[in-house]
């Protein structure tokens, strides 16, 4: 299935390397399409996440009410969802896209001779058998990406080979070499400049998904306080909202965890795609959150 979505990623990142002829521009253009192609999808999820809270306070009244009757209290929730018009499985298929994207993306990036280029495997054997041969090592995990390298070599070797022009790709994007690997250039200090920026957007992003889920879980704590005499109507629920909360600030964090651990073993194009997504994504937030909300004053 991830082969599928790169080999269609592929033609698009190959249409905008042509248009640009740089493979960092091509790629910031290609997140900025994906992120213009899924905003109906983001519109209403900040929606949902809105809507959640408003429905996470009605639902802890309902809990409350019916405390001691669990069959009365999970029809009332389901007739809650039913008459918001909200699903509560709702939020796995933004994890099930996440992570769709996550590795047809490292797909397309790990290997784009073959997505991109769609150049054969006959070839990409043959190439990096003569790179092998002339004494010099190949990666296991990215032999595309050392073709690309040895362009020049492989092109010399092959004079009368049209399709080695299809490894020849401008890799250099502000002075950064999109196709190195981190843990393959240790001492490189400029394989450290993006997945660092990454990780601030990340660390920034992350906040901005706390603050709201904090609010929310206040809205819900409030829902189950006794307004004449401030006290919790029933303690263990507050304990519940917090359970929650901690699960979700848990999970907010594993995607990007999960994205700096492949960002270090995987060439530097994916590091920017993801920076240049979590940029958007900060930005898209910011604006859908002031346009939502006045929608709703």
């Amino acid at each position: 299935m991830f082969q599928f979505f790169a080999n269609i990623f592929g033609y698009v990142l190959e249409l905008l390397y042509n248009i640009t002829s740089n493979y960092g521009l091509a790629i910031i253009l290609f997140t900025v399409i994906v992120k213009i192609i899924f905003l109906p999808f983001s519109i209403k999820q900040q929606k949902t996440v809105k809507k959640s809270a408003k429905v996470q306070e009605k639902m802890k009244v309902i809990q409350v009410k019916y405390k001691n009757n669990p069959e009365k209290m999970n029809q009332e929730i389901m007739n809650l969802y039913k008459t918001e018009k909200m699903n509560p499985f709702s939020g796995c298929l933004t994890a099930i896209v996440q992570i769709i994207l996550l590795f047809s993306i490292f797909y397309l990036v790990r290997s784009p001779l073959t997505y991109m280029e769609k150049m054969s495997s006959e070839d990409i054997n043959k190439y990096t058998t003569q790179i092998q041969e002339s004494g010099k090592s190949v990666s296991a995990a990215y032999p595309e990406i050392d073709i690309i390298r040895e362009y020049e070599f492989l092109k010399e070797k092959n004079p009368d080979d049209a399709n080695i022009e299809k490894a020849n790709l401008e890799m250099n994007f502000l002075g950064l070499d999109l196709s190195k690997v981190p843990q393959q250039n240790l001492t490189d200090y400029t394989v450290y400049i993006i997945p660092l920026l990454y990780i601030l957007s990340s660390f920034i992003s992350i906040r901005m998904t706390t603050a709201m889920q904090q609010k929310a879980s206040k809205k819900a704590k409030d829902a189950v306080i006794d307004g004449t005499t401030g006290k919790e109507l029933v303690p263990e629920e507050n304990n519940e909202v917090d359970a929650v909360m901690q699960t979700n600030k848990m999970m907010s964090w594993m995607m990007p965890i999960m994205s700096i651990s492949v960002a270090l073993v995987a060439p530097l194009g994916l590091a920017l795609y993801w920076l240049t997504s979590n940029i958007l994504m900060i930005i898209e937030r910011l604006v859908l959150d002031k346009v939502i909300k006045s929608e709703e004053e």
